[in-house]
């Protein structure tokens, strides 16, 4: 078992090695994509939510049930907010 730990830190630090020899481009997206590899394995599930959300938002609006507000109003208490 120890062995395998070994192995991986071995490789790990193999891979961080060679991902600092990348350019500033490539490095860059290697991070956005080990990022944002974790955020899909962190929210598994997420995206079906939303799905059905929007799917229920979007029948609200087609039956007139959907209470909607003025753009201006809402991006009037945005600025107000972080002004």
């Amino acid at each position: 078992m120890y062995g395998n730990v070994d192995l991986m830190a071995g490789t790990v630090t193999k891979l961080i090695e060679q991902a600092l020899g990348l350019s500033e481009r490539d490095r860059a997206e290697l991070a956005h994509r080990l990022l944002q590899s974790l955020e899909e394995s962190k929210e598994e599930g997420v995206e079906d939510a939303w799905e059905t959300e929007i799917a229920k938002r979007v029948e609200e609006v087609r039956n007139g049930t959907a209470i909607g507000r003025p753009a201006e109003d809402v991006f009037r208490e945005i600025r107000a907010r972080y002004q």
